[in-house]
């Protein structure tokens, strides 16, 4: 934590710009409270950069929104229901609260707002202490109703009154005590963690929507790790990730050094890694398909667990995990672009090792170019992050493998295009030569010219078109299209 004359100076600085001077001084001309509150309080005493102006007042939903209409003519509603209007004023989009309390009814799945009248009944309302932070404006002063400045000191994440009542409120501040976790590189207190274990059966009446954007922000954090391993310590990832629970007590292919849980946690570490090593921008925003399949990579392992000749082995995980990946993150409500992506890494994530012990030919580079399609460059990273061997020797072996197998890659690239494989003949071509019409044997013509051009390459326009020549021969269907 920066000095405390540091963190004065930048709160002052944002109490100073254009936007937050206009609008306090609005605010307060027409006689309500207004403050800055929350994460940018938080994160200017941090020495964090402040990236959302997130604001509370006295002001009723319509005299906020009264207010925002003189300094903005771009207003809008964010969530009128709960008291919030957000504007740009002076390019910067601002969300402004109304003093609130709100909780949930045990069988409700959306909080119920009222309206308080306090800066410090807001404070007390919210999730934890070190964003139980106010900074009033225009004079400038902090109001911390319940130790929420010692908290950061000490690196600490606590409720402002009892873990079991703001949990019993929100549920979702579970999930928050552990995204800060590992944002923040915070200590959750034993009271609150203990809370979180005992309230975790009552996440289950937060919407899937509401579950997945927490889960996503956590997978967005710099190391997401110390976050899951609360979540999965807590009994809170059973509620809506459990086959990231069952890895567990999962032994790996060795039985030895680590279970599938640790071996995931070090791949998505890793994964990270790399990801940010190959980024082509220092603000490059965190690949959360990446992340979510280094972290699911190896679900379908409890699922296929033998033991033969008194050895654990897993066949088929890649194929079943990727099905366990699509159907839990469509109940999490993610959209089927990420669906499809993160399934189709979990899918191919063994295909390299496969080859790892010997030389590939052109065919087998095509097809893994091929397979993986728009995310080979995740595979990639996903592959190389996957070795976790202790055995130096092994894991350098495996690294100039996979060396080679870009190389490759990228050689075979520049001479075939490989992003973008295709017969030599498209379907006009193949019905103008054979003389048939659209039909079935089109499609089977058109797979078996890309069968050759995935093993031999590009052979050239005459050499393709014999080819399917004598292929349509073989198939006993010249002269017919059936």
């Amino acid at each position: 934590m920066p000095s405390l004359s540091d963190s004065l100076d930048a709160l002052r600085g944002i109490a100073e710009s254009p936007a937050v001077a206009e609008l306090a001084a609005a605010f307060g001309e027409r006689g309500h409270e207004f403050a800055l509150v929350g994460g940018p309080v938080r994160d200017a005493l941090l020495g964090r950069p402040v990236v959302d102006l997130d604001f509370t007042t006295s002001a009723r939903p319509d005299e906020t929104r009264a207010v925002l209409d003189v300094v903005s003519t771009n207003v809008w509603d964010v969530g009128r229901d709960f008291g919030t209007i957000a504007a740009k004023v002076h390019g910067e989009t601002v969300e402004v609260t109304t003093y609130r309390a709100e909780i949930y009814r045990d069988d409700s799945r959306k909080p119920e707002v009222s309206y308080g009248d306090t800066i410090e009944g807001d404070l007390v309302r919210r999730d934890f202490t070190i964003n139980a932070l106010a900074l009033m404006l225009p004079d400038l002063r902090l109001v911390d109703v319940s130790g929420g400045i010692e908290d950061l000191l000490a690196g600490r994440i606590r409720t402002p009154g009892s873990p079991e009542s703001s949990f019993t409120d929100d549920p979702l501040r579970m999930l928050r005590a552990a995204r800060f976790a590992s944002q923040l590189g915070f200590e959750i207190d034993v009271d609150t963690r203990a809370a979180m274990a005992e309230f975790a059966e009552r996440l289950d009446i937060i919407s899937a929507e509401r579950i997945r954007d927490e889960f996503v922000k956590l997978m967005g954090s710099a190391d997401p790790v110390p976050g899951i391993r609360h979540l999965v310590d807590t009994g809170l990832a059973e509620r809506f990730l459990p086959e990231l629970t069952a890895l567990v007590a999962t032994q790996d292919d060795h039985g030895r050094h680590k279970d599938v849980y640790e071996h995931s946690l070090t791949v998505l570490r890793q994964a990270i890694d790399l990801e940010i090593s190959r980024r082509d921008s220092p603000t490059a925003a965190p690949d959360i398909v990446l992340r979510i399949a280094a972290l699911l990579h190896d679900i379908g392992k409890p699922a296929t667990r033998r033991f033969e000749r008194g050895t654990v082995t897993f066949h088929h995980h890649d194929v079943v995990g990727a099905k366990l990946a699509k159907k839990r993150l469509r109940e999490l409500r993610f959209d089927n672009d990420t669906v499809k992506r993160i399934a189709r890494l979990v899918e191919l994530h063994l295909r390299f090792f496969g080859y790892s012990d010997q030389q590939w030919t052109d065919s087998a580079v095509r097809r893994y170019v091929r397979d993986a399609g728009e995310e080979l460059d995740r595979l990639h990273i996903l592959t190389r992050a996957d070795v976790t061997t202790r055995n130096r020797r092994k894991a350098e072996r495996l690294e100039h493998a996979y060396d080679d197998i870009e190389q490759r890659i990228e050689v075979l690239s520049e001479a075939e295009e490989l992003a973008a494989v295709r017969p030599e003949l498209d379907g006009e071509q193949i019905m103008a030569l054979l003389g048939i019409a659209p039909g079935p044997i089109v499609g089977r013509a058109y797979k078996y010219l890309l069968e050759v051009r995935l093993d031999e390459g590009l052979i050239g326009a005459d050499a393709a078109e014999a080819r399917l020549r004598a292929w349509h021969v073989e198939q006993g269907a010249e002269g017919r299209d059936d």
